[in-house]
């Protein structure tokens, strides 16, 4: 019956003794309980054995007197049978789990004595003595000065201890490290030592609660996080699951080096087992659809600091459905659902208008809000049927008013919309399947409300026929397309740009300083009672979550035909792009045919290969048909090959300069390549000859595009240039008639370029690693991506144009998000990748080495090597299936590909 939530806020529970619990001693009516008596660092808990019988616990600040019976009398052999015994006079007791039944404490106030008399005579003294040093610490005026006293006592217990080596699970074990740490449970610590050894770590509490040691195997290790714990840098958090809401250890160190070399030793084992997340890899997956809204918003609660054992900083979820009166939940109704774009404090303009003039009459530090959307009180408010002990442990022994209670998810909500201080957001477990707590199944006794009714299950909306019903549609309404196009706006609020500064005035998103990571520096207050009181208010008020975005979150992907709202200027809906059942059916056909050769892209091999150039191959292009193959190389010449034949039918030289790219006009008509000589040369293939040249730079062209009659070109003298070409009519040799559209200037030579699929946008890269996107129709920057740094080779945009992927001279693949020019995921090679092709989650990469390199992008890992090319792969091509690749390589070679299923 008993458990750490017994004690105090901040209180330690030292060690235990059996015992027996004398009543009325000498009296007729002399009762004596047997149990066990626990000495803690502010307070005396007596558990009996019994049952029926309730857990007593005495402040020591309420002690009057703490004595063992004089050694004379202890010598009396007719009063033997009191030897072990402590005389404890209080003014107050507290009576817990009467008829064990969790209740608010009762209090009997008044002058009486308790007798505990000992097993275990001989260690009377020294419990005497302990319980008179922590009761001389609790009559202290000061918090900061009992704190201090306390905090002495417990690190003279734990230096004169250590971990018990007795407990490894095998005697082979290396030891690399022991400390003193404290394991921290929801409004809870417990000292002890650590272990860290090559196969586990350990935790062995000073008092041997809940059990002798703590053991985590360090195979079984899945995630392990920093962590800020009463606003310092001492937490370690340590997750065996992959997706588990609750860690397997939470450990608080008492400097941040050994929390430092644990994560350390710990981080290096599992390195080698697992890739290491970041928000940006997270977000990767949760755009592209592999993780859920639920799971994602899970990951950025754990990257943000938020925990399920620090109560101050639970782990926070939205608000989503805002319709708690209707009888059938329409998940298809944009009304449906709260604006995610606001605070709670926000929703309601009224109540806005009145907080926004207090703040802009508030002298500094100013805040709109003062509370805040997550506390410990709000995580105990909803949970209270199912964690009690926690809520009686928080207010003193008392449950909250009745009608201050969870009464109503109807009425709960409408006072975050209404009430003048209530902006809380909800909890994981409003998403979850396991509806307990909205059940009053402990049947507690948590009062009765004004109207006489007593406080029983939490009453649900009309459209949920029960808690588990609740929860299946709270669940479905979370991951609706409603919300997955704009869960991004409330990323951005909770842990993102709109957090702090002018963008989190602007968002009417302002809390008080001190919720703020940052916000206070404990180590420069130097008077303990300021600390500690500082300390008590922040933990109680809520914490804001660690700032894991500083620019605009990117939207999720939601595919066209699941799309509720369309906000997205590129998505068009079913009506504005009608398609014939039979075309769709093709599209799908394609569509599956390339997700299985991407699929099976490991089993690419090398079919056939030929040196058909003096220096490296630059660019490949192909005919519809496949039967020829076009490249470019850096020796300034142009060939054809015949794929049937195995013969070079054509080349040709526009001038001894090299040639940087090339590709085939529609209709297989006319070959065009660019030139380090500034200029672009058009090749009619029917013909044989070069038809015309484009005089359009002042310095090398690097790289070509082609879409719809216009020309895109990027060249080292700083710009891409739009071009508009009129074909000209071969027989009459009239030249083709070129007309610029538009230029697109940079600081820089531009190396790459590539368009979107709907060639809607342009992406350009400089030698420097800038890379701007551009808006095609209106030749305007829509942002300069994300600074790179370092030499460009290329990049190309996934099929839905969400995402570019680049990859340079600094050996690292990056996806940046098209519409925020965030960069969200980087995954760093051996060596540089020259060029590659990718379907949004694998990515085929030729290296400097000559290897093709198929990566696994959300894993960050290499999944295959296959052997191909003597030097750097410097050019790639792949059909529109997807299942055949063309290279051209340093070593004059094109390699032919094919998958073989």
């Amino acid at each position: 019956r008993f458990s750490l939530l017994l004690l105090n806020l901040e209180e330690y529970y030292f060690e235990q003794h059996t015992a027996n619990h004398i009543i009325n001693k000498n009296c007729k009516d002399e009762r004596k309980f047997r149990g066990s008596l626990k000495i803690c660092s502010k307070s005396i808990i007596f558990e009996p054995d019994d049952n029926i019988q309730p857990i007593i616990k005495i402040p020591l600040r309420d002690c009057i007197s703490i004595k063992a019976p004089e050694d004379n009398e202890a010598n009396n052999p007719f009063t033997r049978t009191t030897s072990g015994g402590i005389s404890v006079v209080c003014s107050q007791v507290f009576l817990i789990k009467e008829r064990n039944v969790i209740a608010p404490y009762k209090t009997v106030r008044g002058r009486t004595e308790h007798l505990f008399q000992l097993d275990v005579a001989g260690k009377v003294g020294d419990v005497v003595q302990t319980l008179h040093q922590l009761y001389r610490a609790s009559c202290l005026d000061k918090m900061g000065d009992q704190a201090a006293m306390i905090t002495a006592i417990l690190q003279s217990r734990l230096a004169r201890t250590s971990f018990d080596k007795n407990r490894f699970q095998s005697i082979s074990e290396t030891l690399h490290m022991e400390c003193k740490a404290e394991m921290v449970t929801p409004l809870v610590t417990n000292p002890g030592h650590v272990c860290v050894t090559d196969a586990n770590l350990y935790f062995q509490p000073l008092n041997g609660y809940p059990k002798p040691v703590v053991q985590i195997t360090l195979q079984n290790v899945r995630r392990i996080y920093k962590r800020r714990h009463g606003l310092m840098p001492l937490g370690l958090e340590v997750f065996c699951t992959e997706n588990d809401l609750c860690s397997d250890i939470y450990l608080k160190f008492y400097n941040y080096q050994d929390r430092d070399e644990v994560y350390f030793l710990i981080a290096t084992y599992i390195e080698n087992h697992i890739a290491e997340h970041t928000a940006e890899s997270y977000m990767l997956q949760w755009q592209r659809g592999h993780i859920s809204n639920y799971q994602y918003l899970l990951h950025l609660n754990n990257l943000a600091d938020r925990s399920c054992n620090d109560l101050s900083q639970y782990p926070v979820f939205p608000w989503i459905i805002a319709d708690y009166s209707s009888s059938v939940l329409d998940l298809a109704k944009p009304e449906t659902f709260r604006d995610l774009s606001k605070p709670v404090g926000a929703l309601n303009k009224e109540r806005l208008d009145r907080l926004v003039t207090r703040y802009q009459e508030m002298p500094e530090p100013k805040f709109m809000y003062g509370s805040h959307y997550s506390s410990p009180g709000y995580v105990l408010f909803y949970l209270v049927r199912v964690a009690p002990e926690y809520m009686l442990c928080l207010q003193n022994g008392k449950f909250d008013h009745a009608d201050r209670m969870f009464n109503s998810i109807a009425e709960t909500w409408k006072n975050c919309l209404d009430g003048a201080t209530d902006f809380k957001e909800l909890i994981p477990e409003f998403y979850e399947n396991d509806s307990s707590f909205l059940v009053n199944s402990l049947k507690l006794d948590l009062g009765k409300r004004q109207g006489g009714k007593m406080v029983e299950d939490v009453e649900l909306p009309p459209w949920a026929s029960g808690p588990d019903d609740f929860l299946q549609k709270s669940q479905e309404a979370l991951e609706s397309p409603y919300v997955s196009e704009h869960l991004h706006e409330w990323i951005d609020i909770i842990f993102g740009y709109k957090q702090k500064g002018s963008e989190a005035v602007a968002a009417h998103n302002v809390f008080h300083p001190l919720t703020y990571e940052g916000g206070v520096d404990l180590n420069s207050i130097m008077d303990p009672n300021e600390k500690v009181a500082l300390l008590t208010q922040i933990l109680e008020f809520g914490q804001t979550p660690k700032q894991l975005f500083t620019t605009p979150h990117p939207q999720r992907i939601i595919p066209k035909l699941k799309s509720l709202s369309r906000t997205s200027s590129h998505s068009t809906s079913i009506a504005e792009s009608p398609v014939s059942p039979n075309e769709e059916s093709f599209e799908d056909l394609t569509e599956e045919s390339i997700t299985l050769a991407w699929n099976n892209i490991a089993k690419l091999k090398l079919d056939k290969q030929y040196k058909i150039h003096k220096e490296a191959i630059t660019g490949i292009a192909v005919t519809c048909n496949g039967s020829s193959v076009f490249t470019t190389s850096q020796d300034s010449t142009l060939k054809m090959f015949s794929k049937e034949s195995k013969t070079i039918q054509r080349s040709v030289s526009f001038s001894n300069m090299a040639l940087s790219s090339c590709l085939i006009l529609p209709g297989d008509t006319t070959v065009i390549s660019s030139s380090w000589d500034n200029h672009i040369y058009f090749y009619s293939i029917a013909f044989g000859r070069q038809q015309d040249v484009l005089m359009g730079h002042d310095d090398a062209v690097s790289k070509i595009c082609w879409h719809d009659g216009r020309l895109y070109s990027a060249s080292w003298d700083s710009t891409v240039k739009v071009w508009h070409c009129v074909p000209g009519e071969t027989l009459s040799n009239k030249k083709h008639h070129f007309e610029l559209l538009a230029e697109l200037e940079h600081d820089v030579s531009v190396n790459t370029i590539d368009l979107n699929a709907a060639n809607t946008i342009l992406a350009s890269g400089t030698k420097e690693g800038t890379i701007s996107v551009w808006d095609v129709s209106t030749a305007t920057v829509l942002h300069h991506a994300f600074l790179l740094l370092f030499l460009l080779f290329a990049f190309f945009f996934c099929t839905d144009s969400r995402h570019l992927l680049s990859t340079g001279e600094d050996c690292c693949f990056k996806v940046i998000d098209v519409q925020t020019g965030m960069l969200i995921s980087s995954v760093t090679a051996e060596e540089p990748q020259r060029c590659f092709r990718w379907d949004g989650n694998t990515i085929l990469s030729g290296s400097q080495s000559g290897e093709l390199l198929i990566w696994d992008l959300l894993g960050g890992k290499i999944t295959e090597r296959i052997k191909g090319h003597t030097g750097a792969v410097m050019s790639m091509w792949m059909n529109e299936q997807c299942n055949s690749v063309i290279t051209g390589g340093e070593d004059k070679q094109i390699v032919f590909w094919k998958l073989q299923y």
